[in-house]
């Protein structure tokens, strides 16, 4: 029996002999979030675009098995899920980003794309993953907060951001008993803010030291460490949690 069922046997934190499957693990949250969960006993599978960093990662995790995935791609994504073992115990779902255009700039058919990735994609993980995720696991979807704050070239991470609480807290009913969560993350210093951000990075930083609430810069063990923690509470479901240091807050 997984011990994902045994909950009342299992201390808070600890995922031993339970695996974790870990979407877009090769950098960033993704692979923070594998390192995590190794540490608390888990063993793992990773997915990930670029197969010489997926390589690296599952090396430095002992992953039981890596793919390259892109959840673009409803076939490939369907493969994957019908080679994994019949049962698992959560997954945890990542992406390469949103897209940042003004309106009247915005390319059609790449804004489609990242839509098609983050909301329908959220959809077909779950699909696929609902009948073979353990009583007592999860799914956790990862998003942001740009929904809140309207901004110039924000408008398709907004509508992501705002699309995908909805999809976990329907997920969570339709497709229960399998948990599923939402994090919304701010900024989080990761590679891939750093290839968007370029030379600007280094002023973004100093600027949220500044003027966050907790005086220092979100990092990818923050949000890491929550979805380990969604992971592992079982009373957890069709909720979204912010992480993002207090950013909301301010004007």
């Amino acid at each position: 029996m997984s011990t994902t069922a045994a909950v009342t046997g299992q201390s808070l934190g600890s995922l031993s002999g339970q695996t974790v499957v870990v979407i877009g693990a090769s950098s960033g949250i993704g692979l923070e979030t594998a390192r995590q969960a190794r540490t608390a006993g888990a063993e793992l599978i990773l997915t990930g675009r670029d197969r010489d960093r997926l390589d690296h990662a599952g090396h430095e995790v002992a992953a039981l098995s890596t793919a390259t995935l892109d959840l673009g791609d409803p076939p490939a994504l369907e493969r994957f899920f019908t080679g994994l073992p019949a049962q698992f115990d959560h997954v945890l779902v990542t992406g390469g980003g949103p897209s940042y255009s003004p309106i009247a700039d915005l390319d059609f058919e790449v804004a489609l794309r990242v839509l098609d990735e983050h909301l329908l994609g959220s959809l077909r993980i779950a699909r696929a993953s609902s009948a073979r995720i353990r009583p007592g696991g999860s799914l956790t979807l990862i998003t942001g907060t740009y929904a809140r704050r309207p901004g110039v070239g924000l408008s398709i991470a907004a509508i992501a951001a705002a699309a995908v609480p909805a999809i976990a807290a329907n997920v969570a009913v339709e497709l229960a008993p399998m948990r599923t969560n939402a994090i919304a993350a701010g900024f989080v210093d990761t590679p891939l803010s750093a290839r968007i951000l370029r030379d600007e990075l280094e002023h973004r930083r100093e600027q949220l030291r500044a003027t966050l609430p907790i005086r220092r810069v979100v990092g990818a063990a923050d949000v890491a460490a929550l979805a380990i923690h969604l992971m592992t509470n079982t009373a957890v479901t069709g909720a979204t949690f912010d992480v993002d240091g207090g950013q909301q807050l301010i004007p």
